[in-house]
């Protein structure tokens, strides 16, 4: 229990200092941009590119996952390829002037660009996809609905606790240094030291030993990597190890169409509900600090610099930042006494409070002016972030812990027939015996049964009721990996439809309050989807 411990510690650092980097580059990007000359509309479509590729390669990368097999785990190896995605962006966004000057005498502006941005959508995309083998790493050391839940608990503390120290790393002046000055200023000398920073958590990975999980599920997985085939696995070097990768994620998409195409109710019901929690709560904190800098400070972003306007503006951003930090502050508090709140509360009681709460503190920012107020209520959403953090994922674990009760929902119909059939049969003939076994049926007679139309009928029917999947149930088995990668698509959907429409709700509108009351409106969504959730075993009956 020790070594699992130690296991779950070393999983949620880098979980931690991946956090603390994308907490900080959504600080730093959107002005970064600005300045090298991108203009404000396209800079909030360079900040969507991320969450879409996510949604394009997250499931087939994670169904990949699911039946990889190497020496090193079935995690680990696309662990280590997004960390390589993230520590690119670390090092090329705030040198990319000085990189493409080294190759060229003369300044070119387009290319410095094009440079930062392909930097800064490859660093989103692999920070949000390398979340979600962190996950599935998780899920595999702790599988059971208890240990999964405090195990969660201890993963939704530390994305917490890595967003208060990004957002803290941002706010303390280090131009003064002397490192900063000499590494080219504040952005450069933070980005050197997220990159120290998450080389240090990085390393932790290596002494996970996920290789004892692998082998248990070896069994599980078997007929996911035979379809992949052992011919890739018998050549040793670099170029066998490549064609192997892109033959898995070529195979991996055509799969994960049919697999989605096979969604377990229970998981399409938990989806639709944390999609709508999302979607509520990332439309508050992508543009809460406009909502304040302008609907509560009255502030103009677009105003000169050094004006009473964007004086007030600024101040805004400040206090919107506050709540924000104040935001993870709660959700750490949460997530230390989220097991014990688990185990006397319920899961239902709790996850279905968490979107009340952040439909009353929508509803209020609504109406109020108030600073403080306003600000009390941004912090109240960490309940709301701390459990959209680790519910979904400990109901997943409970899915796949019992996938014949799950994941076949139709299958009390089914067994129902049957017995009425039996029944039926026993009465119409004594000389015809039946095995109930699926897929077999035989009969033993000593003189001709008795000239009944329906029974033939009736044993031709047990046969097709036997033989015939359920409709609720999955033809073969489904990777964890698989599922918490669609409800990751949730989160990514979730910063992705806000980013498109909200600015026309806005205009449309003339007023940024119209933030705050789009939230409003999807938390009452995910009020009411979130009591279809699938809780326990009992809340299966819903689904006939």
């Amino acid at each position: 229990m020790r070594g699992k411990l130690l296991d779950l510690f070393l999983v949620n650092v880098l979980t931690c200092g991946l956090e603390i980097c994308i907490a900080t580059g959504t600080i730093y990007i959107p002005p970064m941009l600005l300045e090298a000359g991108v203009q404000e509309r396209f800079m909030t479509m360079v900040l969507g590119v991320g969450p879409v590729l996510g949604l394009i390669f997250v499931p087939p990368l994670s169904l990949a996952s699911d039946g990889w097999s190497s020496r090193y785990g079935r995690r680990r190896p696309f662990i280590w390829a997004m960390c390589l995605g993230v520590l690119l962006g670390l090092v090329v966004i705030p040198h990319a002037p000085r990189i493409v000057a080294a190759f060229s005498e003369q300044r070119h502006q387009w290319l410095e660009e094009l440079l930062q941005v392909f930097a800064i959508c490859v660093m989103q995309f692999c920070g949000q996809a390398c979340f979600t083998p962190l996950e599935a790493l998780v899920s595999d050391l702790f599988p059971g609905e208890q240990e999964s839940q405090h195990a969660f608990s201890v993963y939704s503390l530390m994305v917490s606790l890595g967003g208060c120290v990004g957002y803290l790393l941002s706010a303390v002046d280090w131009s003064s240094l002397h490192a900063a000055t000499y590494l080219g200023g504040q952005q450069a000398f933070v980005y050197a030291l997220l990159t120290i920073i998450f080389l240090m958590c990085l390393t932790t990975t290596a002494f996970i030993s996920e290789e004892q999980t692998a082998r248990a599920g070896e069994s599980r997985m078997e007929g996911s990597r035979r379809a992949l085939g052992s011919w890739p696995l018998a050549l040793l070097s670099g170029v066998g190890l490549l064609l192997h990768t892109l033959f898995s994620l070529l195979w991996a998409v055509p799969r994960f169409c049919s697999l989605c195409s096979q969604m377990p109710r229970v998981i399409s019901r938990l989806f639709v509900a944390e999609l709508c929690s999302w979607m509520a709560l990332m439309t508050f904190v992508l543009f809460y600090t406009d909502f304040v800098g302008e609907g509560l400070y009255e502030g103009v972003p677009s105003a000169e610099p050094g004006s009473t306007e964007r004086l007030r503006y600024e101040e805004g951003v400040r206090t919107a930042s506050l709540g924000l930090f104040l935001q993870c502050v709660t959700a750490v508090g949460f997530s230390l006494l989220m097991h014990r709140m688990l185990a006397r509360v319920g899961t239902r009681a709790l996850y279905v409070s968490s979107v009340v709460l952040l439909a009353m503190s929508m509803a209020v920012m609504t109406i109020s002016r108030d600073v403080v107020l306003v600000t009390a209520m941004a912090a109240m959403t960490g309940y709301t972030f701390c459990m959209l953090q680790i519910v979904p994922y400990t109901l997943t674990c409970l899915y796949h812990s019992d996938e014949q009760v799950f994941f076949s929902s139709n299958r009390p119909k089914v067994q129902s027939s049957m017995d009425e059939l039996n029944m039926m049969k026993s009465t119409q003939s004594q000389n015809a015996k039946g095995c109930t076994n699926r897929g077999s049926v035989s009969l033993s007679s000593q003189k001709p049964p008795p000239a009944n139309p329906t029974l033939p009928a009736l044993l031709n029917l047990q046969v097709s009721v036997a033989m015939e999947p359920c409709p609720g149930s999955s033809r073969e088995h489904r990777g964890i990996c698989l599922d918490i990668a669609i409800l990751d698509s949730a989160y990514l959907l979730s910063q992705v439809l806000p980013s498109l429409f909200m600015g026309t709700i806005v205009q449309l509108f003339h007023s940024v309050t119209a933030y705050v009351v789009c939230a409003f409106i999807l938390s009452m969504l995910a009020v009411y989807f979130s009591s279809k959730i699938v809780f326990s075993k009992a809340d299966m009956d819903t689904l006939k």
